[in-house]
């Protein structure tokens, strides 16, 4: 270490710990407007080789998610059959579990030194810190996808152009109940060492 670069042991801390919470256990409160921008402005601290920012980030507002649920519940019975009320209920729910909701798109772009499958881990990078900031802020969160996610017809709705994928939906509010941890990898499982 140096004065340069000093340690941090609240924040390693922090990192060790950190969990996702299942949206559906969400509720209020969750970040203000100023709280969304410095999220937004954390999300986008990201490597980004280039600096073309092959993503944007969308927060679709309470009265648009009671519509976005009205389109999706429209589109899943368009897509399905057989389906209960419960299970309209539940798609017709998506995007009011929480207080909010910010989508990350993927917007890679053609660039000549930039192959665009890092301009997608790119935008995977955005998510996870937006996500780890809503954390730090001292709210849940959950990155989401879903089907909705991967729905051609949906898609220009939740605010993607052509060539562009939503990387994930970032839901965040607060649990009002303990959080419980979950298995982890075991490190020999997900790491080695190369020596020769």
């Amino acid at each position: 270490m140096s004065d340069l670069n000093p340690e941090h042991p609240e924040t390693f801390a922090f990192l060790q710990n950190r969990r996702s919470v299942p949206a559906k256990t969400m509720s209020g409160p969750g970040p203000g407007e100023n709280e969304v921008r410095a999220l937004i402005e954390i999300a986008s601290r990201v490597p980004d080789h280039g600096k073309i920012a092959p993503w944007h980030f969308v927060q679709y507002g309470p009265d648009y998610c009671v519509k976005l649920g009205e389109m999706i519940e429209a589109r899943f019975k368009e897509i399905n059959t057989g389906y209960s009320d419960g299970i309209l209920e539940i798609e017709r729910g998506r995007f009011t579990r929480v207080p909010v909701v910010i989508g990350v798109i993927s917007a890679p772009k053609e660039h000549s030194k930039v192959p665009q499958w890092e301009q997608v881990l790119s935008a995977g990078a955005a998510a996870m810190n937006l996500l780890t900031g809503a954390n730090a802020l001292g709210y849940d969160a959950q990155w989401l996808t879903e089907w909705v996610a991967f729905d051609d017809v949906l898609a220009p709705k939740f605010g993607v152009k052509p060539g562009e994928k939503i990387a994930g939906f970032i839901h965040i509010g607060t649990k009002q109940m303990p959080k419980t941890e979950r298995d982890r990898p075991q490190i020999d499982d997900v790491f080695s060492i190369m020596t020769d």
